[in-house]
């Protein structure tokens, strides 16, 4: 079977690999579409330090049919479902994994990072670890469920209720859709971002507030926005060192916030200003039990996922597509790549 497969730094091919073989408790899926993450992107820079070695194949954010399983399973899987993959691989035995939080694992594997990923044409699964998906969801979108999961999941961390107003820092793939995400449950979303087209992007999505902190006096505007208060809850989707140390002055007092983005190095944060605030801030990380809600929000039209693909092509442009990715990182969102037609 075919796969993509990044070899080194810049370096990416369609390869062979060798067809899987059903364990017990696995099963085989035929992968109908994946879309390439970020975290891809920086595997194929070279700059992923949480790649230890290559070649590896990419992908996690993959969907497909079920091609072979073990009927008598306990999670109701079938052959011929339609699934996306949950690319989270536990223990299922370490203190956060008895507390539900899986999405902590002590030994967390995520696909296509610390162990070979999804992006190939069929893969084994845990069965446990497929989530079922509506026949007729179209499979284009049935990927962004994944990168849904994580923006709920920083919602869920924050805490966010209706009515509230959050800061979003970042108006890439997972900020987005955290910002449709907010709008579906009712709350203000405010999308921070230093490139205009990615805000012109969200205000086109609905989303009733940008800022741009490169421009305008990003704490000044907030204050404004909320009318003086600050935002209730603050989700850092972007990793940057002033990403991070910004949620501290658009947070109202007792805010909420959720770090998503995984800064590159430590950042000296004002504790003082923490403590005087009374801020609550909480790591947020991948999702836990979140899937079932990422795809009856995309089914049902709640959050209009398919806005943030920038491209679908066949899978055997995925390598090339990375290479875009990388070069021209603000001419695209989310790529899709299709691997096999349906019947």
């Amino acid at each position: 079977m075919k796969g993509i497969q990044v070899q080194g730094a810049g370096q990416a091919a369609v390869v062979d690999l060798p067809q899987p073989e059903r364990k017990e408790g696995y099963a085989i899926v035929k992968v109908m579409a994946a879309s390439i993450c970020g975290t891809d992107v920086s595997t194929f820079r070279g700059t992923n330090v949480n790649v230890s070695s290559y070649p590896i194949v990419i992908g996690h954010e993959t969907a497909g049919i079920v091609e072979d399983v073990d009927e008598n399973n306990q999670y109701g899987i079938k052959k011929g479902d339609h699934v996306v993959l949950d690319p989270y691989l536990y223990c299922g035995e370490c203190y956060p994994c008895s507390q539900g939080k899986t999405n902590c694992c002590e030994t967390l594997h995520c696909l296509g990072v610390h162990c070979d990923g999804s992006m190939c044409e069929y893969f084994s699964h845990p069965v446990h670890m497929l989530r079922k998906v509506p026949q007729d969801m179209p499979w284009e979108r049935v990927p962004l469920a994944e990168p849904l999961v994580i923006s709920m999941h920083g919602l869920h961390t924050c805490q966010l209720k209706a009515g509230e107003h959050i800061a979003i820092i970042g108006a890439g793939a997972i900020g987005l859709l955290a910002g449709m995400g907010a709008l579906a449950y009712h709350a203000v979303p405010i999308l921070v971002d230093v490139v205009d087209e990615r805000l012109e992007l969200a205000k086109s999505f609905g989303i009733p507030h940008t800022v741009n902190p490169a421009k305008e006096d990003a704490a000044a505007k907030i204050m404004e926005i909320t009318k003086g208060r600050g935002v209730e809850c603050c989700m850092e989707a972007s990793g940057s060192d002033a990403g991070v140390r910004s949620t501290l002055d658009y947070a109202a007092y007792t805010g909420r916030i959720a770090l998503t983005g995984w800064p590159k190095h430590d950042i000296t944060l004002p504790t003082n200003l923490i403590t005087k605030k009374e801020l609550q801030i909480r790591g947020s990380r991948n999702g836990a039990g979140e899937f079932e809600e990422a795809i009856d929000l995309i089914y049902t039209g709640k959050v209009p996922a398919e806005k943030i693909i920038s491209k679908v092509v066949p899978y055997d442009q995925l390598p090339h597509m990375l290479g875009e990715l990388d070069r021209n990182p603000g001419d695209y969102l989310k790529v899709v790549g299709l691997f096999h037609k349906e019947g």
